[in-house]
C-alpha cells in the first residue's frame, strides 16, 4: 500500500470506465475524499451489458489478461480479487480459422501448442521457443517501468533502463519484423501478429517490445469473469463503496473550471457547479480538450499538439442470440482475413472498412451457461474498422458491412446462422463515440506507432492545469481491460508523488 498523504484532497474523477474506477480506489484508499461522476445510466464505460430473450452479452472486452493488476489493485486497499469476483482460465484461449480451412488452437499447454506448429511447419517448430523467450524478455522489461510508473515519453524510459536494456527493447524493428525473424508459416505470422488487436493497433507500426502480448496470452493465460466481465466493473464498485466513494451516474461533465493554472472544479449538464482539488480525467485527452476543457485559452493550442496521438480502430459489434449451437466454436475464435497486410493497410493507412476483415466471435455461453438458454448460444461478433473522421457517421456502412461479415461467417463454417437469429442488437462506431466520448468511436484509446509517437500514450499530467491527471486508454500504459486498470494506479501513484514532492518544496520554503 502506498504512502498516505499528510493532507486529504478532495477528488473528482470524471467518468467511470475501469480507469477512472481504478483512480478512485487507489486515490481513497490513500486517504483521500472522491467523487466518480458518470454520464451513462451505469458506471463501467465499455465494460457494459445488454440482454434480451434469455441472452446475455458483455458489450465490450470479452478477453481478461494480466488478472495481477486486478489483485494488486484490490491488495493496495487490503482487500482479496477473489472475494469480489471469481475469474476462470479460458483453454483454448482461441479456436483461429484460416481461408484455406486450417484450424489452429491456441493453448497455454505448451506441448500441444508445439504439436499443432509441427503439424503445421516443422521448420517454424524448432524456432518457437526462442521467440517465446524474445517475448518474455519484452515482458520482463517492461515490469521495471511501462508496469510500475506512468511515463510521459522517452526521457522516462531513459531514466528507468540502462542503454543495454533499452537496446535490448530492439528500438528498431515493428512486431511484424519480429515475427517474421522467427515464424516463416504465414498462418503462424498472421495469428501472432494479430496479438497487437488487444490494443487496436498494427504489427506493422508497433515497436518490437509488443510482442510481449504473445507472453502475456501463452505465458500468463487468458481469463473469464463468471457471470460476465462485467462483474469486473461491479467488484471495483463494491469496493468504492465500502471506501466511502460517491459513484454518481447520470452525472455528464459539462465543463472543467479553472484560475490560472488550476481547476477549480466541474459543471454539470444539470448546472450543477462542484468544487474539486484535484481532478481525475477518465475523458479521452483529445475529445476532453475539445469538450469540457474547450473555455481554456490554451485548449485548442494542446489539442493541435496531440493529434500525433491517432485514435485505435472503431468496432461493428453484432450481439446475436441464436437458436442453436455451433459445437465447433470455441469461447473465443477469430476468422481471418486472406490477406493480412492488406487488412491492415485498410484500417490504418487507407482508413477504409477492409474489403476481408478478421472477424472475432466470443460465445460466453461456452463457459457459462448462465449467458443463453438451453441448446441457444450467445455469440458477440466483433469487426474492427477505422476510427471516425470529424463529422463522419458510420450509419451508411451498418447494413451493407453487417452482411458483409455474417456472409464470411457462413462461408467459413457458421451454418444457418442467419435463420438462427432469435435476439439482435448493434453497436456502431457512431454509439461508441456517443456513449464512451471516445475519440472516433476509438475502441482502444491511442494507437501504439513508433514512428508517429514513438510508441508512446498521452502524458497523464495535464499540460493545462497542475492539478488535472488523464487516465484511461490514450494515457499511459495504453488500452484493454489490464492496461486501462493499471492507468488508474499508476496515475494515484504520479498525483501521490506530485503531492509529496509539494509538501517537501512548502515545508522547505517554511
Amino acid at each position: 500500500m502506498s504512502n498516505k498523504t499528510q493532507q486529504s484532497k478532495n477528488v473528482i474523477v470524471v467518468g467511470g470506465g475501469l480507469a477512472g474506477l481504478s483512480a478512485a480506489i487507489r486515490l481513497a484508499g490513500d486517504g483521500h475524499q472522491v467523487t466518480v461522476l458518470e454520464q451513462n445510466e451505469r458506471a463501467g464505460g465499455k465494460l457494459n451489458i445488454r440482454s434480451g430473450k434469455g441472452f446475455t452479452f458483455d458489450t465490450g472486452p470479452s478477453i481478461l489478461t494480466m488478472p495481477w493488476v486486478l489483485e494488486q489493485l484490490f491488495a493496495s486497499c487490503g482487500r482479496k480479487l477473489e472475494d469480489y469476483m471469481t475469474i476462470k482460465r479460458v483453454e483454448p484461449q482461441w479456436r483461429t480459422f484460416f481461408e484455406d480451412g486450417t484450424v489452429l488452437d491456441l493453448s497455454s499447454d505448451l506441448p500441444a501448442m508445439m504439436e499443432q506448429i509441427r503439424a503445421l511447419s516443422p521448420d517454424d517448430a524448432g524456432k518457437f521457443l526462442d521467440y517465446l523467450q524474445y517475448c518474455y524478455k519484452m515482458y520482463e522489461l517492461c515490469t521495471n517501468s511501462f508496469y510500475k510508473e506512468s511515463l510521459s515519453g522517452i526521457g522516462d524510459l531513459r531514466s528507468l533502463h540502462s542503454l543495454r536494456e533499452l537496446l535490448a527493447m530492439d528500438p528498431l524493428r515493428s512486431m511484424d519484423q519480429v515475427t517474421s525473424r522467427y515464424l516463416k508459416d504465414p498462418h503462424l505470422r498472421q495469428l501472432f501478429n494479430f496479438m497487437i488487436m488487444y490494443i487496436g493497433s498494427s504489427p506493422y507500426g508497433a515497436p518490437a517490445i509488443l510482442s510481449q502480448l504473445t507472453y502475456v496470452q501463452l505465458g500468463l493465460g487468458i481469463y473469464y469473469v463468471e457471470g460476465g466481465m462485467r462483474n469486473i466493473a461491479e467488484g471495483m464498485l463494491r469496493l468504492l463503496g465500502e471506501l466511502g466513494v460517491e459513484v454518481r451516474t447520470g452525472s455528464k461533465v459539462t465543463e472543467i473550471t479553472s484560475n490560472g493554472k488550476q481547476a477549480s472544479g466541474v459543471v454539470l449538464e444539470s448546472g450543477e457547479q462542484l468544487s474539486a482539488e484535484l481532478i481525475v480525467c477518465n475523458l479521452e485527452a483529445i475529445p476532453a480538450h475539445q469538450t469540457i476543457l474547450e473555455t481554456h485559452p490554451q485548449a485548442a493550442k494542446t489539442s493541435a499538439k496531440l493529434e500525433k496521438f491517432a485514435p485505435t480502430v472503431s468496432g461493428l459489434v453484432l450481439l446475436l442470440g441464436v437458436n442453436r449451437r455451433y459445437d465447433h466454436l470455441a469461447h473465443h475464435n477469430f476468422f481471418f482475413s486472406k490477406n493480412q497486410e492488406q487488412e491492415f493497410h485498410d484500417l490504418f493507412t487507407a482508413g477504409i472498412p477492409p474489403e476481408d476483415p478478421t472477424v472475432y466471435v466470443g460465445i460466453s455461453s461456452k463457459s457459462d451457461a448462465s449467458q443463453a438458454p438451453a441448446g441457444k448460444e450467445n455469440l458477440f461478433v466483433l469487426t474492427h474498422v477505422p476510427p471516425l473522421k470529424q463529422g463522419e457517421s458510420w450509419e451508411s456502412f451498418r447494413e451493407t458491412y453487417r452482411e458483409k461479415v455474417l456472409t464470411k461467417l457462413e462461408r467459413m463454417g457458421l451454418e444457418g446462422l442467419r435463420e438462427s437469429i432469435e435476439f439482435e442488437y448493434q453497436f456502431i462506431p457512431d454509439d461508441l463515440r456517443r456513449l464512451y466520448g471516445s475519440n472516433g468511436g476509438s475502441i482502444y484509446g491511442v494507437v501504439t506507432d513508433r514512428k508517429m509517437n514513438g510508441g508512446f500514450k498521452i502524458p497523464s499530467r495535464s499540460e493545462l492545469l497542475d492539478n488535472v491527471y488523464f487516465v484511461g486508454g490514450s494515457t499511459h500504459p495504453g488500452g484493454g481491460v489490464p492496461m486501462v486498470t493499471l492507468s488508474g494506479q499508476l496515475t494515484a501513484d504520479l498525483i501521490q508523488n506530485d503531492l509529496q514532492g509539494k509538501a517537501m518544496g512548502t515545508s522547505s520554503a517554511g
